[in-house]
């Protein structure tokens, strides 16, 4: 880490006072940052923090997890040794430097400063590493600047609510060999941008820096705003809320890749304007899409007015991309789709426990089911709603969702409520037990949206359903004087009560969301004019043979996983183990497939660990015949086929059987949610 010699900024030199005794009486509420990247090579960020303590020993914290992401990602691993100086009004040898301390670590992710006292000045200083290609933490290399000040930004203990200034110092070197008017900075603050051609003392070179200034109110403000500094491409569209008011919107792009922006900006004006004609308006004045390209890289984190996603390149439109989006392209819109719901349904209706939520400590809540289960069943349907895709091809990615589902065994051993609960110690944990164990609240939290929506409109005659309940809790959101609300289990009754029976949906909640009863999903489909198809050739035994998922390695067939009473773990064989051999020929893909039918016991010889081990496998050739009894039911046994969906409209037979589809009740109520 460079001294403070070399770091101490002229203008955190000018903000000290030069009268002592009154920087102690009435110490300055700012807290000042600087991100130094002369490092990037690195992968270091050296950082400056300069505040004046309001109490002895003052303590500095680091956030343990970021919101939307619920793990404790202990941030603070990345940083190393803190510093901190006392900045003296007076110094009777003007050339003295002050004397530099060595911050106490307190706990995983907090340091004291013991020597300061209420009202002086203070200089922290430390080094950050950023090689995380994820959304959730920092990433730095000569290429692209990329961070979350959650990642980056020590917090000063009691003073969390004092205005926040920034200066992030990217050196000239860092544009050598780029299109300097395609390196930007992407972010949800305002910044204003300055060139200092004063001579670098921290790499004691000379040559220009690129200064970006930057304020937020807070410090819980200032960590809800990721930033990146890259070469990237740009483009802006304007969506109209209900009052005909414009609310600007930019998209950045980095990474290789060589998108059709043209497409991709109407598509994605199209989604966006979609969903703010449903709320009639925006929680936030302007709104940033910030995405980097890479080779299979992907997923997203909401913030309080922008999103950072990061995509495999082909998920990007391509030059030629048809009409009706490739299979890859609508993956990447689902998640823009996802991420900028999350606006109004987690950064501003959210649960209660994440209204001044404490990022150093768990925040335990049932509800992740609520948002990120209500946005993974409207992040898809919004696509068909807009008219991005078709209703088909909705339907095919909601066949998707189903059968990830149904091939979860674990589904019928924890609710999904409990399954949110334990997001801090499962979700982000998976291991080769997670699909007998339990359920993804993304999964079943989008199947229970949809069987809770299309409830809805059975108890109402049509009237209502769940954008209903969503746009409610909005409503009240925007009453509220700091414009969002908390909410728990029994808002979630108080509010749905509203369109359908109280009853109804306790019953619903005890059975779906508390219980782990099978969701209704066919017969609530087929209900409103969906037709549901079993695809027999795409059977369990050809994906899961004898119950068990494997891959082809050079050793052999490695086993990943193993499902629970079946063919393979009645017979011992354990997730890890390497098949060598069956039936005496060594073991591949095509040889495990041609076992499956046979009708006598195979021989198999497999590796654990180092040891040599023979399992004997027994067909069972009566299990397809046999019905479902009471324990396959409760474990929630993966069916042998896979489902799809398609409109039943025009399907004489189906309407024949199904009264309600005689009326106005089908598809076309549900599905034409923005025609009401």
């Amino acid at each position: 880490m460079t001294t403070f010699a070399n770091t101490i900024d002229k203008q955190l030199a000018s903000n000290v006072s030069t009268n002592y005794d009154d920087a102690k009486a009435k110490p300055t509420d700012n807290i000042s940052y600087q991100f130094n990247f002369a490092r990037f090579f690195e992968h270091l960020v050296d950082v400056s923090l300069s505040f004046t303590a309001v109490s002895d020993a003052p303590q500095l914290w680091l956030p343990a997890w970021i919101p939307g992401s619920y793990l404790m990602r202990e941030f603070a691993r990345n940083i190393t040794a803190v510093h901190y100086q006392i900045v003296e009004a007076q110094t009777t040898d003007g050339n003295k430097q002050p004397e530099t301390y060595r911050a106490h670590k307190l706990d995983k992710n907090t340091w004291q400063l013991p020597v300061v006292q209420a009202g002086q000045k203070v200089i922290v200083e430390y080094e950050v590493y950023c090689y995380d290609l994820s959304v959730r933490t920092a990433y730095v290399d000569q290429q692209r600047l990329y961070g979350n000040f959650t990642s980056l930004a020590l917090a000063v203990e009691g003073q969390e609510q004092a205005p926040v200034q920034v200066s992030l110092i990217v050196p000239d070197t860092f544009f050598a060999d780029k299109e300097t008017s395609k390196v930007l900075l992407a972010c949800g603050l305002d910044a204003t941008y300055l060139q200092s051609d004063e001579h670098n003392r921290d790499s004691n070179q000379s040559g220009s820096q690129h200064v970006y200034r930057l304020q937020a109110a807070n410090y819980h403000e200032l960590i809800d705003y990721p930033l990146e500094i890259a070469e990237q491409e740009k483009f802006d569209f304007i969506i109209h809320d209900s009052e005909h008011q414009t609310i600007h919107h930019s998209f950045y792009l980095s990474g290789k890749q060589s998108a059709n922006l043209g497409r991709l900006q109407q598509d994605i004006t199209q989604i966006c304007q979609t969903y703010v004609d449903w709320l009639g308006d925006t929680p936030f004045d302007d709104y940033t899409f910030m995405t980097f390209a890479s080779g299979q890289d992907y997923g997203g984190l909401e913030h309080i007015n922008s999103t950072s996603l990061v995509t495999p390149r082909n998920d990007l439109p391509s030059a030629s991309e048809p009409k009706l989006p490739s299979t890859d392209y609508q993956r990447f819109l689902g998640l823009c789709s996802h991420e900028y719901f999350h606006s109004w349904w987690v950064k501003t209706v959210r649960p209660d426990v994440m209204i001044d939520v404490d990022l150093r400590r768990e925040a335990f809540t049932p509800l992740l089911w609520v948002f990120e289960g209500f946005t993974s069943y409207i992040d898809d349907f919004m696509l068909q709603a807009s008219g991005v895709i078709d209703k088909a091809n909705y339907l095919r990615l909601l066949a998707e969702q189903i059968n990830r589902y149904y091939q979860t065994p674990g589904r019928g051993n924890q609710s999904v409520a409990e399954s949110s609960f334990d997001a801090w110690i499962k979700l982000y944990r998976t291991d080769e037990n997670t699909s007998n164990a339990g359920i993804s609240y993304y999964n079943k939290g989008a199947l229970v949206a949809l069987c809770l929506d299309l409830t809805l409109l059975k108890n109402s005659d049509g009237r209502y359903r769940l954008f209903d309940v969503v746009k409610a809790f909005y409503t009240q959101a925007k009453q509220n004087a700091s414009k969002r609300i908390g909410i728990s289990s029994a808002d979630m009754g108080l509010v749905i009560k509203q369109f359908m029976p109280l009853a109804e949906w306790e019953d619903f909640e005890r059975r779906y969301v508390n219980g782990v009863e099978e969701l209704p999903i066919e017969a609530l489909l087929i209900a409103n004019g969906v037709k549901i198809q079993a695809n027999t050739k795409e059977t369990t035994d050809k994906h899961v043979p004898w119950g068990m998922r494997c891959n082809e390695t050079p050793a052999g067939l490695k086993v990943n996983r193993v499902m629970r009473d079946s063919i393979a773990a009645r017979a011992g064989i354990s997730a890890h183990d390497v098949i060598i051999a069956i039936d005496g020929i060594r073991a591949d893909t095509k040889q495990l497939t041609a076992s499956v039918d046979k009708a006598h016991p195979v021989e198999c010889y497999l590796f654990r660990r180092d040891e040599l081990m023979c399992v004997q496998i027994q067909p069972e050739t009566t299990t397809k015949a046999k019905p479902q009894d009471e324990k396959t039911s409760r474990t929630g046994a993966v069916p042998s086929h896979k489902v799809s969906l398609r409109l039943a409209k025009g399907d004489k037979a189906l309407e024949n059987d199904n009264e309600q589809l005689k009326g106005d009740a089908g598809w076309e109520t549900w599905l034409n949610v923005m025609k009401r």
